[in-house]
């Protein structure tokens, strides 16, 4: 009888500063898929973390550098303005140029890595991702790096950058002949390497060559990721599926883009949605994090574009429902029309994945009485007092299915709660 076949190991190398959804978003991502992934850090040990950088050409940072507050905001007005800084922002209107030039910054979660870098041996890596960031700058003039880099590049092994990690591509002197594109700003370096640039139509648009994968920006994920997997010898099966994130502002950053992104990786088709809300419209998220305190830190996260308009939604359409945490679910549960949704998919028995303070909605909808459940260890009295059977969330990142309902507590546990996910609507990754 011939062996198993082995899943694949990947490392993903990081550094200070790295973007925040480009490091977070193929870790969990590729893990919920069944490959082995290993976050290093040169002059960084296992269970250290690297600072990560929210980069956005968003509206809503735009807003706020002009003074404009859109928080308590809901005037067609501010909405308005809003969108038509978005549409400058993606389609590069003239008059954007005028306002702001390039991205803007500020502190992300704070990424743990789970691997050393000076214990790497090369030999049990089947891939290597490269997220962009800051940390590429920098990573870039380490002899240690470039080592690492050429000798993916010399045994023929995908090669996954995205963003400013292709400098790193450029200083290893991997890209000569190669077609390349990146973040724009990064263009000049590539073709100094003697790269054949390939300009980004849109800040989602991958270029592969060879074992070469290269993405503008974390808009691009989902083909991104879906190349990788596939490259590393992964066929993906029963994506035919129709999801509906049930989103909020302020939801958990993490919490809709991880699992967003994966699904649609995979093939899905994924609409994300929010009362009182269009297609194009955007909810700011919160970074949720753990940082010593007594309770998770909050910090400004990136600006979540919306897929589909709220009012259009027919539930019967989608096969299942995710529901983000974060601080949406509070005001989200008192919304008698949300609760009528989620009422529509508990009945029908489709599958339900709820994280964190999402179950704050499941509780208000009545739908936990008799049901496992875990949740954020503060939403424990709302799913007591619902009647569910409290399952500890230990360690964090422990998630539970209970016939059609997944329940995670926090986002350390995306891969489990993505891959439960799957198995319920039957899709596979197969090696």
């Amino acid at each position: 009888m011939a062996p198993p076949k082995r899943h694949p190991t990947v490392l993903l190398l990081c550094g200070d500063y790295v973007e925040d959804s480009e490091a977070m978003v193929p870790f969990q991502a590729l893990q919920a898929f069944g490959i082995t992934v290993h976050a290093v850090c040169p002059g960084k040990k296992a269970g250290e973390f690297c600072r990560t950088a929210v980069h956005e050409l968003g509206s809503h940072q735009l807003l706020l550098l002009l003074g404009i507050s859109c928080v308590d905001c809901k005037s067609s007005a501010c909405n308005a303005i809003s969108n038509w800084l978005k549409q400058a922002v993606f389609f590069r209107f003239p008059p954007f140029i005028s306002l702001l030039q390039t991205y803007t910054e500020s502190r992300g979660h704070n990424f743990t890595l789970n691997a050393t870098f000076g214990e790497i041996d090369y030999g049990k890596y089947d891939g290597l991702v490269l997220p962009g960031g800051r940390a590429p700058e920098y990573l870039a003039m380490d002899q240690t790096v470039l080592d690492c880099v050429r000798k993916f590049s010399e045994s023929g092994k995908p090669i996954a950058s995205i963003c400013h990690g292709q400098l790193i591509l450029a200083s290893a002197d991997i890209v000569k002949g190669r077609k390349c594109t990146a973040f724009p700003a990064v263009k000049p370096v590539l073709l100094a390497a003697g790269a054949e640039w390939v300009e980004p139509q849109t800040m989602a648009t991958c270029v592969v060559d060879g074992n070469i994968i290269t993405g503008p920006t974390y808009a691009g994920h989902p083909e991104f990721i879906n190349h990788l997997v596939r490259e590393l010898g992964g066929a993906i099966t029963g994506a035919d599926k129709k999801i509906l994130f049930l989103c909020g502002d302020f939801m958990e950053d993490y919490e809709v883009i991880v699992p967003f992104q994966s699904l649609q990786a995979l093939g899905c088709h994924v609409d994300a949605v929010c009362p009182d809300k269009k297609a194009g419209d955007t909810c700011p998220t919160a970074i949720h994090d753990f940082e010593g305190d007594q309770t998770y830190s909050e910090k400004p996260g990136h600006t979540f574009t919306l897929t589909a308009s709220y009012d259009a939604v027919d539930a019967s359409s989608y096969d299942a429902l995710v529901i983000p945490g974060g601080r949406a679910p509070e005001y989200l549960a008192l919304d008698e029309t949300v609760i009528d949704l989620v009422k529509k998919f508990m009945e029908s028995k489709k599958p339900v994945a709820s994280i964190c303070h999402g179950q704050q909605i499941l509780a208000a909808a009545g739908v936990l009485k008799g049901r496992k459940c875990t949740a954020y260890p503060a939403v424990k009295l709302n799913v007591v007092l619902a009647g569910a059977e409290w399952l500890e969330p230990d360690p964090i990142d422990r998630c539970y299915t209970d016939g059609n309902l997944i329940t995670g507590a926090a986002w350390p546990g995306h891969p489990e709660f993505i891959s439960q996910l799957m198995a319920l609507l039957g899709i596979r990754v197969s090696f």
